[in-house]
C-alpha cells in the first residue's frame, strides 16, 4: 500500500485554504487520526518547531497564548487548546483584532464540536471539518490486499502504513490508555477513570447491536444516567458513535435504541461486525464530508422494525433517503430483509456489499456488488 499518510495532502486539505480566507477553521477528529500533521502542512515550515504552532501541552507555550504573544505569521495553529477552561473567548479575543492580517487554525478533540451548540461565543466566526481515518476512496485502494490490510489494521495513519501486528497491538493499547487517562481526565470532571477504561474496552463486543444503556449500567454497576453520560463522553471524544433508528410512517420501527460502532474498527473481533463496522464509518465519513463542505444535512440511520428485520444503514439526504446499504461477508443471495423494505419504505435504492467479487442487479432498485466498487461508485471520500 502507497504510504498516502507520509504526504500531508488528506482529503480535507483542499477545504482548509479557501475556508481560512474566509473565518477561522476548527479541525475535529479522533486521536490521532491526522489532524496535527494536516494543519501543520499550511505552515512554513511545517514543523512542530515553527513558533506559529502553538500546542497548549507545551507549558511554556501556555503562558505565550494567555498573554497574546503570537508570531507575526500569516497562519497560526492552535493544537489543544481547548483543554483550557475559557479557550473560546480568548481565540475571539485574537480574531476580532487581527482577522484582516492573520488567519487561525484551531485543532482537538471533540471538545471543539461538543462546544459549537448553543451558547457558543464564537459562532458565525469559523468552519468546522471532521477529519476521519483513512478510507477506500481516499487511499485509492484497488486490490484485495490493500483492502485486507484497511479491514485488519484500521484507517488510523500509524497502524496502517506500519502494517506490523505488534506494533499494531502496542499502538491500541497505548491510544486507549491516553483516550481515557488524557483526554477524559483533561475534559471531563470525571473520578473513576477505571471504569470508563472498562467500558471501553468492552464496547468492541456490542458492534453493529442495539446499544442497551441498561445492560450496560448492570455490568458497570452503575445507574443508568451515569452510564449514558459516560458513553456520551466516549463519543464526544471520537472513540465511538452511535447510529439512531430510520422509521418511517408505513412500518412499526423500532425507534428508542440506538447501534454502536467505534471510529478504529481494527479493535473489533469477527469479520462480519468488523466489516459492517469499516462500512459504518465510510459512510459517515461521506456524510460529515458533504454537511462540513457543502452544507446539506446528513443523516446515517439503520433500520429495523418489531419483528426484528433490519437493514444495516440508511442515508438520509436533506431528511429524504438517497439509499440503504446491506453488509454482507460473502457472496449471498438477496437479503430478504432488502426484499421486505422495498416495497415499504421510500428509498430509491437498496444495496447489498459483501467482500468477493459478484456485481449483478437482480431486480430494479436492487444491486449486489463489491464494497470496494460500492464506495467508487457512490462517490465516497
Amino acid at each position: 500500500m502507497q504510504n498516502v499518510g507520509a504526504s500531508n495532502l488528506r482529503y480535507l486539505t483542499p477545504h482548509v485554504d479557501p475556508f481560512l480566507k474566509k473565518k477561522m477553521v476548527f479541525l475535529g477528529g479522533p486521536r490521532q487520526v491526522g489532524k496535527t500533521t494536516l494543519c501543520l502542512s499550511f505552515l512554513d515550515p511545517p514543523s512542530e518547531l515553527n513558533s506559529a504552532y502553538m500546542n497548549w501541552d507545551d507549558i511554556h507555550v501556555q503562558k505565550k497564548i494567555r498573554t497574546g504573544e503570537l508570531s507575526n505569521d500569516p497562519i497560526i495553529v492552535f493544537d489543544e487548546i481547548h483543554k483550557f477552561k475559557n479557550w473560546r473567548n480568548l481565540v475571539k479575543g485574537f480574531y476580532d483584532k487581527k482577522k484582516s492580517i492573520q488567519k487561525y487554525l484551531v485543532t482537538g478533540s471533540a471538545r471543539l464540536d461538543y462546544y459549537r451548540r448553543g451558547g457558543d461565543s464564537l459562532l458565525g466566526r469559523y468552519y468546522y471539518l471532521r477529519l476521519h481515518p483513512f478510507t477506500v476512496a481516499e487511499l485509492q485502494t484497488h486490490s484485495k490486499n490493500d483492502f485486507a490490510a484497511l479491514l485488519k489494521f484500521g484507517g488510523f495513519p500509524e497502524p496502517l502504513f506500519t502494517q506490523s501486528e505488534r506494533e499494531w497491538k502496542i499502538w491500541c493499547r497505548q491510544r486507549l490508555y491516553r483516550v481515557v487517562h488524557d483526554d477524559i481526565r483533561d475534559l471531563e470532571n470525571l473520578h473513576d477513570l477505571s471504569k470508563i477504561e472498562m467500558l471501553a474496552e468492552n464496547l468492541p463486543v456490542r458492534v453493529g447491536s442495539q446499544l442497551s444503556i441498561n445492560n450496560l449500567a448492570n455490568d458497570l454497576q452503575v445507574n443508568f444516567r451515569t452510564a449514558e453520560n459516560w458513553v456520551s463522553i466516549l463519543e464526544r471524544i471520537y472513540f465511538c458513535y452511535r447510529v439512531l433508528p430510520y422509521g418511517p410512517p408505513k412500518i412499526s420501527a423500532v425507534k428508542k435504541e440506538k447501534k454502536l460502532y467505534l471510529w478504529d474498527w481494527s479493535i473489533i473481533e469477527g469479520e462480519g461486525p468488523k466489516f459492517e463496522n469499516l462500512v459504518a464509518s465510510h459512510l459517515l465519513k461521506w456524510c460529515h464530508y458533504i454537511e462540513d463542505t457543502e452544507g446539506d444535512e446528513m443523516e446515517l440511520r439503520f433500520l429495523r422494525d418489531l419483528e426484528k428485520r433490519e437493514l444495516d444503514f440508511v442515508v438520509i439526504k436533506n431528511k429524504k433517503p438517497i439509499f440503504a446499504v446491506e453488509c454482507k461477508t460473502g457472496e449471498k443471495g438477496v437479503s430478504r430483509h432488502i426484499h421486505y423494505f422495498k416495497d415499504r419504505v421510500p428509498v430509491p435504492m437498496f444495496y447489498q456489499v459483501h467482500l468477493g467479487t459478484k456485481d449483478y442487479t437482480p431486480e430494479p432498485r436492487i444491486r449486489v456488488l463489491p464494497f470496494v466498487k460500492f464506495s467508487q461508485e457512490i462517490g465516497l471520500v
